[in-house]
């Protein structure tokens, strides 16, 4: 099957083949298979709906003091993140490592981003397990790493929560997502590489939605502005109910440091990780 960065891009039915068999129609054993194959292709696109050529966003000027390839984040204020739908995972419930495709509001790729992590890690620890999430532009060079550690996952323990590097290029560290201990709410501050605090994350109370998004904002130090939002978008029924793969949207201003955009960015994986990557 042809792909785009580990994406299906073409999942059509046979040249020949006609619409999808219903009970009844077909003789025999014959029958019962067209209808079997009918139901699966059905299911399968459920998960895996058909998709183009996706067109990928020009390579902007990169401005002083730019990391490289983080140009692109210079001309955008708004990004969509589409996980990849794994048919294991879906089946058998067997969780592996995360793929997400990076798009601006134009819908053109900007990123692709891969986890790293072993099977051990990824059984035994689930949605808290460290990880490295690698970005690559489009062009496959690494621009960005993500780094999350093994911490603690209760709310009880407010002297180990959780925390996200980012470093780009990998290996500098360019700023930090620090979870703040909170009774009931979902707090995070976003500090720059000297790791002195920028911006605040704010969630709400509960992160189970039906039929709407799940919105954390972000606000200036005092919380008294919103200056942002990381949104975890509703992508229907069938796949909330069975997969764990989100879409989430992010929105900052257009003249926003370009590292702080990236850790907003990277924060937006943290969120994921922390309460909507659970086995279905």
């Amino acid at each position: 099957m042809a792909t785009n960065n580990g994406y299906p891009i073409d999942l059509q039915p046979q040249k020949n083949a006609m619409g999808p068999a219903i009970p009844g129609q077909g003789k025999g054993i014959r029958g019962n298979l067209d209808f079997s194959k009918s139901y699966l292709t059905f299911s399968l696109l459920i998960f895996f709906p058909l998709q183009g050529q996706v067109p990928v966003m020009p390579v902007p000027q990169r401005p002083a003091g730019c990391p490289p390839g983080l140009e692109y984040l210079t001309q955008i204020d708004q990004l969509l993140i589409q996980q990849k739908v794994e048919l294991a995972e879906v089946i058998l419930g067997w969780e592996t490592n995360n793929k997400y495709m990076v798009k601006n509001s134009m819908g053109q790729q900007v990123f692709f981003v891969a986890e790293e992590n072993d099977c051990c890690n990824r059984q035994c620890c689930g949605p808290l397990r460290s990880f490295v999430l690698h970005v690559q532009d489009n062009m496959g060079q690494e621009v960005m790493t993500l780094t999350r550690p093994l911490k603690c996952g209760s709310c009880c323990c407010p002297c180990c929560l959780q925390e996200l590097e980012i470093q780009s290029p990998p290996g500098n560290p360019i700023g930090y997502v620090i979870q703040n201990w909170h009774p009931f709410l979902p707090k995070y501050t976003i500090q720059n590489e000297k790791k002195e605090a920028v911006l605040k994350i704010v969630g709400p109370f509960c992160s189970c939605r039906c039929c709407a998004d799940v919105n954390f904002d972000v606000l200036s130090m005092d919380e008294s502005t919103k200056v942002g939002r990381i949104s975890k978008q509703w992508t229907g029924l069938v796949r909330e109910a069975f997969t764990d793969a989100d879409n989430f949207g992010i929105s900052f201003p257009m003249d926003l440091d370009v590292k702080i955009k990236a850790a907003l960015f990277g924060a937006c994986f943290l969120i994921d990780f922390m309460f909507f990557e659970h086995n279905k």
